[in-house]
């Protein structure tokens, strides 16, 4: 098993949640945490305890992204106008790995993140490899016609454990995706109840 996926199982673990939604996911068949202890760690947890999980699971579902880069996400929402915790994740809807993944281009958001930094992925025609780059709504995804046949590619857009949400309009016959908008927080479909405004409380300590 690879680093990665050793990763992302081990974190749905810890947070005792499928995370991604995944039928392989540990959760389904154990829902306590990793390690010998694992099964003891009940009680109730602080205020901090609260709203650090559910930081440690926003960020996860994105890749398990830097801290350094999530609290950079998180104080460019600060700054602009509106509702913190709603900004922040249309932020991080907005990014390319997000969308390759909303799209059902690849079936991780772990490998929309190694597709893109691989030179598989154009944006308004242009190739961009930098995952964490984010779009304007109007802003085309499409995959390199070299890479259209890939395995990795085609196993994805048949998944039938997730659905593309309205904000993208994509078309897997041309292999192209269309971010149309700045979703809500009701329209990300997470699997699971993400609290982004325990996130915002997390960093206004």
């Amino acid at each position: 098993m690879s680093k990665r996926h050793s990763a992302k199982h081990k974190l749905d673990r810890r947070m005792g949640e499928n995370i991604w939604g995944r039928p392989k996911s540990p959760v389904n068949r154990r829902e306590y945490g990793p390690g010998q202890h694992g099964q003891r760690r009940k009680g109730r947890p602080s205020d901090f305890g609260v709203q650090l999980r559910a930081k440690q699971k926003l960020k996860g579902y994105y890749g398990n992204i830097s801290e350094k880069q999530f609290l950079g996400i998180y104080k460019e929402s600060v700054r602009r106008r509106g509702d913190t915790g709603a900004l922040l994740i249309g932020l991080l809807e907005s990014r390319l790995d997000a969308i390759v993944y909303r799209a059902k281009f690849v079936s991780t958001v772990f490998a929309a993140r190694q597709f893109i930094n691989h030179g598989h992925v154009l944006v308004n025609g242009k190739k961009a490899t930098i995952p964490s780059m984010r779009l304007e709504p109007g802003d085309v995804v499409s995959i390199k016609e070299k890479s259209k046949q890939l395995p990795l590619v085609l196993e994805a857009t048949q998944l039938a454990e997730r659905d593309v949400p309205d904000y993208i309009d994509a078309d897997h016959t041309k292999m192209t995706a269309k971010y149309t908008r700045v979703p809500v927080l009701t329209e990300v479909p997470f699997p699971v109840q993400m609290e982004p405004h325990l996130v915002v409380e997390f960093y206004s300590r």
